[in-house]
């Protein structure tokens, strides 16, 4: 049988490099780990941990097609931080200047969470410990 040991890494396309970049290290505070610019495709690649894990690759690319709709596209539908405290981990969002939902209990595990988007409107969601 097939043993998966846990998800690797998360790829994602950015189409404003400099913004994302910004957002990702600054905002939600991920450490750079490895940033290259592969001059034959005109693209950057930002390797990112997360908590001292490898886990996030930002790309950029010339162009991108945007995403089709949001947030209910077959594919990836969203990406989910835990964190903490979930009112300070909301303040800090909206100190950034980045409109948070109104936070919810999961009524399968009581949990609060909360989504906001990304600089090209990738849902992300952050669950409270």
């Amino acid at each position: 049988m097939l043993k998966i040991n846990k998800v690797h890494h998360i790829a994602i396309i950015c189409s404003d490099y400099q913004k994302s970049k910004q957002f990702y290290t600054e905002t939600l505070g991920f450490t750079i780990v490895r940033e290259v610019y592969r001059k034959e495709r005109d693209s950057y690649k930002l390797d990112l941990e997360v908590d001292g894990e490898y886990q996030i690759e930002l790309f950029s690319f010339p162009n991108p097609p945007a995403r089709l709709s949001h947030p209910e596209a077959a594919g990836l539908r969203h990406l989910a931080f835990e964190v903490d405290d979930m009112d300070i981990a909301v303040k800090h969002i909206e100190a950034n200047g980045i409109t948070v939902e109104p936070i919810r209990i999961d009524e399968f595990t009581g949990k609060r969470y909360t989504f906001f988007a990304d600089p090209d409107g990738l849902p992300i969601e952050f669950v409270e410990k």
